[in-house]
């Protein structure tokens, strides 16, 4: 599993806005007001390695990056009272506990604290906390809107907080966002070897209004199984039910339908949106449930859309097949799905009827099947002679005549199977030629329908080469 970058801190210290700079873009919405921030918030990040490592050929490393809600909103400024009148202290617990859960998970937590308005009561609170976890040495003390040399001498005063050397950034102005980036990169690569991975498997159900998401959790319910528990969901509107199978556990999530944008009727369905999202990316496996006796919807490309931008494993689960397979074959359906999703076009398909509680063990064994193939490994050894293989048969077109070169290749993480680079131009391979690499790698390895994450990164020159440059030039 990747590993987890939490952000903590109070109110209005910039978490939303150090969270934007890792990603590269705005995804957490940033806002001066208290509480803006109140689910965990996660995107997946590259890290390029720092410019003065000794390793020419060192590789990118893959985090997941994640923006918590402000710890205690409900005293920040006084202010416990939105400008609608609700009180925020009863959001308390809530915000509270996905911030216990973001530290717990974490790999590294930056504990964020704002150089301008120095520490305060509630920094050193969150502190205590942080200590209580019995496992300082993944802080990282960050403090933001260090936005000129006379606020650097502020930063400093962190230090009493007991995390070590702070480091200074203004996201504001961008400046000290790479020092944090290679600091975030040297830590990773020291990182302690990674616990066995859970034996339980999460997968995620999804799809637009009456789909038949419920009905298939209860056909689960209902077969030959055992259900071990019922757990209440990270999110409110979404439900978490254990199964047993076979000897194998699972965790069905039960999600909100989905309609268009347009079509909310309140704020309930903008937070069940988000909420799905959210489902989305703590599953191992998503089944993007279609109703048979419907045709593909826009909702339904634009889940699509997501669980491909998310490298999410995807089983695509035909509901109702029962009432139109008279009228169709499945493989009218499949060229059909063909065109109206092209961007999964890798994913497998099976057809169920959750009501009568057909093809709901395909389904889950496959996502099984799936969770395997993200979870594999393969040795740097046969990528390396994979990819020049293919880089023989085929290799990417230049309008000036450079040939590609691959100088190192290694699969630096699982779920999902991310594969970094290490070439001459990293442009020669993206965009058309990126698909066939892509194509070619499921076809002579076990990702053949899950998502492959490729990272290309442009050789860095060998430090003993530079020396000797210099010394030559002395000479």
């Amino acid at each position: 599993m990747l590993p987890v970058i939490a952000i903590v801190g109070r109110p209005n210290v910039g978490k939303s806005s150090l969270f934007n700079r890792l990603a590269g873009e705005r995804i957490s919405i940033v806002d001066p007001t208290p509480g803006v921030t109140r689910d965990r918030i996660s995107t997946i990040i590259t890290i390029n390695p720092p410019n003065d490592t000794d390793e020419a050929d060192a590789l990118p490393r893959v985090a997941e990056v994640c923006d918590t809600g402000g710890f205690g909103i409900y005293v920040a400024e006084g202010k416990r009272f939105d400008d609608a009148g609700e009180d925020l202290s009863a959001l308390a617990p809530d915000i509270e506990a996905q911030i216990f859960a973001a530290v717990e998970g974490a790999t590294i937590v930056l504990f964020t604290i704002d150089a301008q308005s120095g520490i305060t009561a509630l920094d050193e609170k969150i502190a205590q906390l942080l200590r209580r976890t019995g496992n300082t040495d993944r802080v990282i003390q960050v403090a933001n809107k260090v936005d000129g040399p006379s606020w650097e001498v502020h930063a400093l005063d962190a230090a009493k907080l007991g995390f070590g050397d702070t480091l200074s950034v203004s996201t504001k102005a961008g400046s000290g966002i790479r020092h944090l980036m290679e600091a975030l990169w040297t830590r990773l690569g020291s990182r302690p070897d990674e616990p066995p991975a859970s034996p339980e498997m999460k997968v995620a159900i999804v799809g637009r209004r009456n789909a038949g998401k419920s009905s298939l959790v209860n056909a689960l319910a209902g077969a030959p199984r055992v259900i071990v528990s019922e757990i209440a969901g990270t999110t409110r509107d979404s439900v978490d039910v254990r199964f047993e199978s076979d000897g194998r556990i699972f965790i069905a999530i039960d999600t909100a339908g989905i309609r268009k944008r347009k079509s909310w009727a309140d704020d309930v369905e903008f937070y069940s949106h988000n909420r799905t999202e959210v489902a989305l990316r703590r599953a191992d496996v998503a089944l993007l449930l279609l109703d048979a006796t419907e045709p593909v919807s826009q909702v339904e490309k634009q889940l699509a859309g997501e669980l491909v931008e998310a490298f999410k494993p995807t089983v695509i689960v035909v509901n109702k097949w029962d009432l139109v397979e008279a009228k169709q074959t499945p493989n009218d359906y499949l060229e059909y799905l063909t065109q109206e999703l092209p961007m999964l076009s890798f994913a497998p398909l099976v057809f169920i009827s959750a009501k009568n509680g057909d093809g709901t063990s395909d389904a889950i064994a496959m996502a099984f099947n799936l969770h395997t193939q993200a979870s594999h490994r393969e040795t740097t050894g046969k990528l390396n002679a994979l990819v020049q293989k293919i880089l023989t048969e085929r290799g990417p077109s230049s309008k000036l005549g450079t040939i590609a070169k691959i100088y190192y290749i290694s699969q630096i993480e699982t779920n999902p199977p991310t594969i970094a680079m290490v070439v001459n131009k990293p442009e020669l391979f993206e965009g058309a030629y990126e698909r066939y690499l892509l194509n070619r790698l499921r076809e002579e390895l076990p990702y053949s329908e899950v998502p492959i994450k490729l990272i290309f990164s442009a050789r860095r020159r060998d430090p003993d080469d530079v020396k000797n440059r210099r010394s030559a030039g002395r000479a």
